[in-house]
């Protein structure tokens, strides 16, 4: 079962049941109305396309009507995560798997607390995922799907290999979630900017923003002696500082990171320009957060929660990137 039929559960789910897995889609009806029609294409920047007819999975929009599953992914919004877990209480049988593939820190802990029956695993997906409409959904960059350590997976190992997702179990899981954040920090400035992910990335004031962001996060998460995991070309303190360098520099050092699809957008620039309600207090609401918790400043984090706040409330302004980091810079230097 697949609870949370978006872009990424779409995609997961849909690799698994080209694999031969049996997969039930739990979503919202205009989402699930669209895959039941024209099936699934799923393709990637190294050329794959993946169709599964909509005779190869199941949708339903609610759990009630899903039945029971050996495997239950959890694909919703991090704010979402209660709600999905409650629904799935007293549905669920004893032991069930449930993973959480979200963003954001603690989400399995959630779960856990609400299906203490079931065996929950904290996961992530590495990848973005770039929604065209007639059932189209594509994998718009490198990465796959990170998991937690755990026996439990043993028996799925067979299909979550045969997937291609590029399953990963890892012992210390959380100093990739931290790591995974790190990046995700971008989310807010590749919405404000307005821009796809490439352009923004490609463009040094918007890497400065970046940079200025994840500096700071690193030196919370120091404070709070957390060790993210290397996730890129280099290691997260080195990386900051290569965010900063002229354009040509940074495409000949890390020309991977631009490694992307022309017009994939970060998972939050879809939420605003859907009207939804964005992830941004899982992000640097995370870093305000551990910041607060070892008494330490962190206003450019709070200062994107801010702008972020704005646009889901109607300000829908783009700024460029000379005036975002001008405005990130002055909120760095309010505190002195």
């Amino acid at each position: 079962m697949v609870l949370g039929a978006g872009s990424i559960g779409v995609y997961v789910g849909g690799r698994l049941a080209a694999a031969g897995a049996e997969v039930t889609f739990v979503g919202r009806p205009r989402m699930l109305g669209e895959i039941t029609a024209s099936g699934l294409r799923l393709t990637d920047l190294d050329g794959q396309d993946v169709r599964v007819e909509p005779d190869a999975f199941r949708t339903v929009t609610s759990v009630a009507e899903a039945g029971a599953a050996d495997l239950v992914l959890i694909t919703v919004k991090s704010g979402d995560t209660e709600q999905a877990a409650q629904e799935l209480s007293g549905l669920v049988q004893l032991g069930t798997v449930v993973i959480s593939l979200q963003n954001g820190i603690g989400n399995d802990a959630v779960i856990r607390e609400i299906l203490p029956a079931c065996v929950v695993v904290a996961g992530i997906v590495m990848f973005n995922v770039v929604h065209h409409e007639g059932g189209r959904f594509h994998c718009g960059t490198a990465g796959g799907v990170a998991v937690a350590a755990d026996p439990v997976l043993n028996r799925f190992a067979p299909v979550l290999g045969a997937s291609g997702l590029g399953f990963k179990q890892y012992p210390d899981l959380l100093s990739v979630q931290w790591a995974k954040l790190l990046l995700n920090l971008n989310n807010p400035i590749n919405a404000l900017s307005g821009r796809p992910l490439r352009e923004e990335l490609g463009n040094r004031d918007y890497r400065r923003c970046l940079a200025l962001t994840q500096r700071e996060a690193l030196d919370a998460m120091s404070r709070a002696r957390i060790s993210p995991a290397r996730l890129t070309v280099l290691p997260p303190e080195a990386m900051v500082r290569l965010l900063t360098v002229p354009d040509g520099v940074f495409r000949g050092v890390a020309g991977k990171v631009l490694a992307i699809d022309p017009v994939a957008r970060s998972s939050m620039a879809d939420d605003l320009a859907a009207g939804r309600k964005t992830e941004i207090a899982w992000l640097c609401g995370e870093i305000v957060s551990l910041g607060a918790m070892v008494g330490m400043p962190t206003p450019v984090n709070a200062r994107l929660v801010e702008l972020i706040g704005a646009a889901e409330n109607g300000d829908r302004r783009t700024w460029s990137g000379p005036e975002l980091l001008a405005e990130l810079r002055a909120a760095a230097g309010s505190t002195g």
